[in-house]
């Protein structure tokens, strides 16, 4: 054990000590100053070795761990709101959420979940790497102050994965065709060297394609979830991902992208038993469309001031799973675009589980599913707290935003590996 970790342990047994047999809660109700952040605390409680409660539905989805006073100067610190009870006062909360009338319950956490984000070596600006946006989750982890490491091709394809337990998908083409933005930007900077960063990656890890080689990672990943991983994505990781597997084998990219014509039959020898959860989708023809196919709803019909998405209300007690993926102070979300905005609720499998939608414009856009021991979540969009994120925008900056709803929802998943595991029990 560390002389760090040993000293820490030490300071919760003399507080333990000193204080009275109470308990932190965390109220991530409206009250609270920053949700953000409070899910660090939680992490950074879990990284501690000290288990924590996860009240679900009570007070917008509360936190809740052993009283001591360095949790409480950690709070103070990173401007949380926390409130210090006796120990009767929450036994009582607990028989309060176990009542069968309360749709409610409390989720043990157990560990801090170890955090990989699949994302490349350069970083964000025109004039000095060859990705010009930002990306909400590594924004979230760093503003909440939870750490994660990075990974992309070559450390998947070396199947470093399984040091992990759960996995997010930075903005990213799958397909090989560099995210489709040929029309708009085949003569700016940032895409020469995006392309050529990919196509050298490529080569290196022994494929002749960027096409192949994204093929090879997606199919790793999916051993990853396969295996008892977590998968999150958002915005064109989530279509493309499946886009990739169901073309297995298909040369879907047209010249500019891989040098060679498209094959024109790809479309019927689509495979959707590979995928995760989409099926039944049409390919985009148009190479130079800024769309890879018709899972993203696009053309929509859906105003600025009209874009909200309805979270669903599952029963805590017998949907614990989706009951933490969707806790929040809100339980309707004001929507955000991407290059993957929403999906099409027809193409979504009947197997996979809704979380959020847009009823009336019949689109999806937050979803959630299993597959083999582990399970995936697909976020549409590219950043909560900018509606419109274009590209060169610069990056959002999350202390002025620390109460997003549609930011909380990235962090529900990052916690969700820290539960002990229940299965859904409703279809």
């Amino acid at each position: 054990m560390s002389l760090r970790k040993l000293s820490f342990i030490l300071l919760l047994l003399v507080s333990s000590v000193t204080a009275r047999a109470s308990t932190i809660l965390i109220p991530m109700d409206e009250s609270q100053t920053d949700h953000l952040k409070a899910y660090g605390i939680a992490y950074w409680v879990l990284s501690n070795e000290i288990e924590a409660w996860w009240l679900l539905n009570y007070r917008g989805g509360s936190f809740a761990f052993q009283h001591s006073r360095a949790f409480e100067r950690e709070c103070l610190t990173r401007g949380v709101k926390y409130e210090v009870i006796p120990d009767g006062k929450f036994n009582a909360i607990i028989a309060e959420i176990a009542n069968p009338e309360k749709n409610m319950d409390a989720m043990k956490l157990e560990k801090a979940p170890k955090i990989a984000v699949y994302t490349p070596e350069f970083n964000f600006r025109e004039g000095t790497e060859v990705q010009p946006w930002d990306d909400a989750v590594t924004l979230v982890l760093t503003y909440a102050e939870i750490p994660y490491e990075t990974v992309y091709d070559t450390e998947v394809l070396e199947d470093n994965l399984a040091e992990y337990d759960w996995l997010h998908l930075h903005h990213e083409d799958f397909t090989g065709q560099h995210g489709r933005f040929y029309k708009a930007y085949h003569t700016a900077g940032w895409y020469r060297r995006q392309v050529a960063y990919q196509e050298k990656l490529a080569k290196e890890n022994g494929f002749d394609k960027v096409s192949q080689s994204k093929l090879a990672v997606v199919k790793k990943v999916r051993e990853f979830v396969g295996g008892g991983g977590f998968m999150f994505a958002m915005c064109s990781a989530t279509d493309s991902y499946d886009i990739a597997l169901a073309a297995e084998g298909l040369d879907i990219c047209a010249e500019m992208y891989d040098g060679d014509p498209i094959d024109p039959t790809a479309q019927s020898k689509l495979d959707f038993s590979k995928t995760f959860a989409f099926q039944d989708f049409k390919l985009r023809r148009n190479p130079l469309e800024y769309e890879f196919s018709d899972i993203d709803h696009n053309p929509r019909k859906v105003s600025k001031d009209q874009d909200y998405f309805t979270l669903f209300d599952f029963s805590a007690k017998w949907d614990p799973v989706p009951t933490m993926l969707t806790q929040n102070h809100f339980r309707t979300v004001k929507g955000f675009m991407g290059q993957t905005t929403a999906f099409q609720k027809r193409t979504i499998k009947s197997d996979i589980l809704i979380l959020g939608e847009n009823k009336p414009a019949k689109e999806v856009r937050y979803l959630h599913g299993n597959f083999g021991e582990g399970f995936f979540s697909f976020y549409a969009g590219h950043d909560p707290a900018d509606y419109q994120h274009f590209v060169n925008d610069p990056e959002t900056d999350l202390s002025l935003h620390p109460n997003s709803p549609g930011y909380r929802l990235i962090l529900n998943n990052i916690l969700f590996p820290a539960a002990k595991k229940q299965k859904r029990k409703t279809k």
